[in-house]
């Protein structure tokens, strides 16, 4: 799990897109984003839909650095804000664990 939210700490973007990214992040609520992004059905666990964002994410940037017609930066966003949303999820997840293993 640590990997992951080092694999999303690493990330580097450019810094409009990035700060777009989190003024969207406030409002990031799952099941309506998700559904968007990774398709209707039942939602995945936040470990896992976090890799299948940051793998959707990886194309993105890809398209976007080689310049691609196909790309969409909105996409791009939405793609950003479902990762620190999800990214958030976990942490608050591990620190709870930690608050209970603590007491």
């Amino acid at each position: 799990m640590q990997d992951l939210l080092s694999m999303v700490t690493a990330l580097r973007r450019p810094r409009l897109l990035v700060r777009a990214a989190r003024c969207g992040a406030a409002d990031y609520r799952r099941d309506r984003h998700l559904q968007r992004l990774l398709g209707y059905g039942t939602l995945p666990r936040p470990a896992p839909a976090l890799m299948k964002l940051m793998d959707l994410e990886g194309d993105l940037d890809h398209q976007r650095r080689t310049g691609d017609t196909a790309y969409s930066l909105v996409r791009h966003i939405d793609v950003l804000i479902a990762v620190m949303g999800e990214a958030q999820l976990i942490r608050s997840a591990q620190a709870a664990v930690a608050l209970e293993d603590f007491a």
